[in-house]
């Protein structure tokens, strides 16, 4: 398999890096993590492309278990406002993340006999999009409090506008929607390092 190894790298190196980023503000509605973590999806369309949907699985499986152990070592380091990381923050992250990289694999198979970017632009896109909704809805929602009882979120479910310009939504949503555009946007910026990156690894081989 060409591409599993540096596939496994990779998406450790983007997991780690995107949980640490997280913790850090970009504006009022991003973290410096929005910037990275799309990238994971960039990988496992590599390995899919080049290795197939087991391969690209088994990736997607290091990530997941990387940010389990990621998630599990910020409940342990308190912050100003208590752990770094609650149960519900680590909940919607490892869900988002296995079925939206699942479904990205899946949604990428679809699509890998037409135009080169069609699948690995509309995979993202779709991937993401779940991605967004369960992680912030997880994390954040009033109506799923009954998660984690202890954990305040009053915060994220103040009505606010959306975007600061728009109807008046949950704080939470807001973050959802810069947090998604980021994403659409990357996945369009990512399509030549992923065109580069077939071609580079596929001659290689040749």
């Amino acid at each position: 398999m060409r591409f599993l190894l540096p596939g496994v790298i990779a998406m450790t190196v983007i997991v780690v890096t995107s949980n640490i980023l997280v913790q850090y503000p970009l504006g009022a509605f991003l973290t410096w993590g929005a910037l990275t973590y799309p990238f994971s999806f960039l990988v496992t369309e590599i390995a899919n492309r080049l290795d197939g949907p087991t391969a690209a699985r088994k990736i997607v499986f290091v990530g997941f278990v990387t940010g389990i152990v990621c998630s599990f070592i910020g409940t342990q380091i308190m912050g100003e406002f208590g752990p770094l990381v609650t149960f519900r923050v680590a909940l919607g992250s490892g869900l988002a993340f296995l079925c939206a990289q699942l479904l990205d694999i899946a949604v990428f198979n679809q699509f890998r006999n037409g135009l080169w970017w069609k699948a690995p632009l509309i995979s993202p896109w779709i991937s993401s999009t779940l991605d967004t909704a369960v992680f912030f809805a997880v994390a954040f929602s009033a109506a799923l409090t009954f998660l984690e009882p202890g954990n305040d979120v009053s915060w994220a479910t103040v009505p606010t506008p959306l975007l600061g310009v728009g109807p008046e939504a949950p704080f939470w949503v807001s973050l959802a929607l810069g947090d998604w555009t980021v994403k659409l946007l990357l996945a369009i910026f990512a399509l030549m390092p992923f065109r580069l990156a077939v071609r580079k690894l596929v001659a290689r081989v040749a």
